[in-house]
């Protein structure tokens, strides 16, 4: 049988900023905008995919 990874994620998240930072390029503008607004967005993608499941 094949191993499930064991990924903990906060909820109301799809993909949490210390997972996504690594695969970026080096920040050089301000570092915490750039957290905030990939939060905020990946918080609008979690609301929408619940969305699409209990809508349908």
């Amino acid at each position: 049988m094949a191993e499930t990874q064991n990924t903990h994620r906060p909820p109301g998240t799809c993909i949490p900023w210390e997972e996504k930072k690594k695969e970026l390029p080096e920040i050089t503008g301000d570092k915490d905008l750039v957290r905030r607004q990939w939060e905020q967005i990946d918080g609008l993608a979690y609301i929408y995919i619940w969305h699409c499941l209990l809508s349908f």
